[in-house]
């Protein structure tokens, strides 16, 4: 409230009203910290931190250990470019026994799209980790540690992750998946300030999921193409004077994340999966532990598998753009090729 307000609610003087707001913010502000005294605190909750081995020791090694607990990580891509694959890959890993280097818990599995595939999925386990799999009954028991759910409205989806809450503790779950949220958003009517404010409650949700539960949360996001009139958001869309006309100049590929900006300020980690000449790339785009990277990869049939584990580092424009079959094929926000 204004001062002047709360001189009238308390009926008070200015002077009064001043001090009382200096003592109340004092008393509630947190503490400074030093860096050590996060350090060491960090130290001693390390029971409730860590991270989910991608078993890609590239993207593992720059990710401090793969994919992080308490935060949301987002896959970001065009159509067909293994979004679904690292999913899969990842709910593989999640359930596999710790002795393996798994978190040996359950997954829950949103299959927006119908994409998951149970014989993909052990596929994978049986080519990147024959040992286990081939024991017998072990290819079932993975199996049947992920569930699959597939809601069939942005509503049904709400009320599941909202029941999710309070079982994911009590049935072990160590990792949440959604393929994908833009899938979901999109079948809904609402536009513009309404939409925003569906994904906005949405955001909040996953991220006191993600910190209540301790458990990574991963969601893949889709592409559209960006509208020519379409406000610059980033720093690599310079402006240009030319004369005494200022002129936008945009460096990307005409692809941008579908859930827009403030989507991407609510992921913690995002990587971003492209083709560019020719060849599948995925990019740590945007993480607070390790600068922006590139990794070469394809898809065999044990899942995604990098080319190198020596990332390359990115700069300038490089770092967010979205590339899509070298610049042959551009993709929309349907999927469609134009």
């Amino acid at each position: 409230m204004p001062e002047f307000e709360l001189m009238e609610l308390l009926d008070v003087g200015m002077k009064e009203t001043k001090s009382a707001v200096a003592l109340i913010s004092e008393a509630t502000s947190p503490p400074c910290q030093s860096a050590r005294s996060l350090l060491e605190r960090k130290v001693e909750n390390e029971h409730l931190s860590g991270h989910l081995p991608t078993h890609l020791k590239g993207l593992d090694e720059t990710l401090c250990g793969g994919i992080p607990f308490g935060v949301l990580t987002e896959l970001v891509g065009p159509p067909g470019i293994g979004k679904s694959q690292f999913c899969m890959k990842l709910a593989l890993s999640a359930s596999f026994p710790a002795a393996y280097g798994g978190l040996d818990g359950r997954v829950v599995y949103i299959d927006v799209e119908s994409k998951f595939s149970s014989r993909r999925v052990i596929e994978m386990g049986l080519e990147s980790f024959p040992e286990v799999f081939h024991l017998k009954g072990m290819a079932q028991e993975m199996a049947g540690r992920i569930l699959v759910l597939r809601p069939t409205s942005l509503a049904n989806f709400t009320e599941s992750i909202q029941e999710l809450k309070d079982s994911i503790l009590q049935n072990q779950v160590k990792l949440l998946v959604i393929d994908s949220m833009t899938a979901l958003l999109s079948g809904e009517n609402k536009q513009g300030a309404q939409r925003q404010q569906q994904l906005g409650w949405h955001i909040s949700f996953l991220k006191s999921l993600a910190e209540f539960s301790r458990i990574p949360i991963v969601v893949t996001n889709q592409v559209r193409s960006q509208n020519r009139d379409e406000t610059s958001h980033y720093s690599f869309q310079a402006k240009l004077k030319d004369g005494l006309q200022e002129q936008t100049k945009t460096y990307d590929s005409h692809l941008v994340a579908a859930l827009g900006i403030n989507w991407a300020h609510a992921v913690t980690i995002r990587l971003v999966l492209e083709a560019k000449s020719g060849q599948r790339i995925i990019k740590v785009a945007k993480s607070p532990m390790s600068p922006p990277l590139a990794f070469p990869f394809h898809i065999t049939s044990a899942g995604i598998s990098l080319l190198s584990d020596k990332g390359t580092e990115l700069k300038g424009p490089g770092i967010n753009t979205i590339h899509a079959r070298g610049h042959i094929d551009m993709i929309n926000f349907h999927g469609e090729c134009s």
